[in-house]
């Protein structure tokens, strides 16, 4: 039996046809114009995270165990970017609210896996950097290509196998007529605000989740600098300490840029609800998109192999592009 909300199944639960997206409570009639700088944004992170893909693939000099694991964090944050992209330019700028019940499953299993491995691949970065301090001799014969592909394949396994039970627990809630989302994409956190249901096995597993990644993967990381630190101190020039302590600089800021706006969320979320909402909203595109505009540019700035390689390569399409109209 249909009705205009949604399809009730045999049974007394109920399943949406579709979730309504508010997008940015209060500023609706200027939806348009916020569509600029999202899509400045996305023109960055597709730009950015790409030219890194490209330039690590592509060229010799970067085929070190440090800039595959940037290229597995700039693949990470591109697939953030497809998962969110639809939604939000469908809001903001084709004035499309709607998402399908399905679509909004699939889209919050994909951006949540993604932003869990984002977690994953820092802490693999975090054990680059000590290897690569604590036994330089020895930095690329431990970190081979299949080591460092297993790790890629571990962090990606992880992630889908915890997000999988969300979504079962998710598909088999009965929800209310209210179907209205607070954000412009699915967040597990505002899904879990409309069934009808008990949702607490979904809260606790859910804090199991953002336990056993975002708790275990910082404390792990945190654990991996204190020799580091240690190392790095004993170093008896100055000179020595800055070269050391330099090579963990693009790590260190890349975890803030992730870490800060994954806490600040949290906490809004958690002890915020008298917040405005429009603050609500704002956190939340900072949690997803500051990491993936920010991590290229940091990167760029920080690594002088970057660097360097993005200007060969831009010279060498340069000069086929000359060669091509001579």
């Amino acid at each position: 039996m249909k009705s205009h909300h949604g399809i009730y199944n045999s049974s007394i639960e109920f399943t949406p046809a579709t979730f309504t997206f508010v997008g940015i409570p209060g500023l609706e009639a200027e939806h348009i114009w916020i569509s600029i700088p999202f899509c400045l944004m996305y023109t960055i992170i597709f730009l950015g995270n790409g030219i890194i893909l490209h330039i690590v693939w592509f060229d010799p000099a970067l085929h070190q165990p440090m800039y595959f694991f940037l290229a597995m964090m700039a693949f990470v944050e591109l697939g953030v970017f497809v998962s969110t992209l639809p939604t939000v330019l469908g809001i903001f700028l084709f004035g499309i609210n709607d998402v399908s019940f399905g679509g909004c499953l699939l889209q919050m299993f994909s951006m949540h896996s993604f932003t869990l491995m984002e977690s994953g691949v820092l802490l693999a970065m975090s054990a680059d950097r000590f290897v690569a301090i604590y036994s330089p001799l020895r930095y690329t014969t431990i970190l081979t290509i299949p080591r460092i592909s297993w790790m890629g394949v571990t962090i990606a396994s992880r992630s889908v196998v915890l997000m999988f039970p969300l979504l079962l627990l998710l598909m088999h809630l009965p929800f209310c007529s209210h179907n209205a989302l607070t954000h412009s994409y699915c967040l597990h956190s505002d899904l879990i605000k409309l069934p009808c249901g008990d949702t607490r096995p979904n809260s606790i597993f859910g804090l199991f989740v953002i336990s056993f990644t975002f708790g275990l993967d910082s404390l792990l990381m945190v654990i991996s600098y204190v020799p580091i630190l240690h190392m790095v101190l004993g170093v008896a020039s100055g000179a020595g300490r800055w070269r050391a302590l330099n090579t963990c600089a693009s790590h260190t800021s890349a975890v803030l840029v992730y870490y800060v706006p994954v806490v600040s969320f949290s906490l809004i979320h958690c002890f915020g609800h008298h917040l405005p909402l429009l603050l609500q909203a704002i956190m939340a595109k900072v949690y997803l998109f500051f990491p993936p505009v920010a991590n290229p540019i940091v990167y760029s700035i920080k690594s002088k192999e970057i660097r360097s390689s993005i200007v060969r390569t831009l010279s060498k399409k340069r000069g086929v592009v000359s060669q091509r109209i001579l």
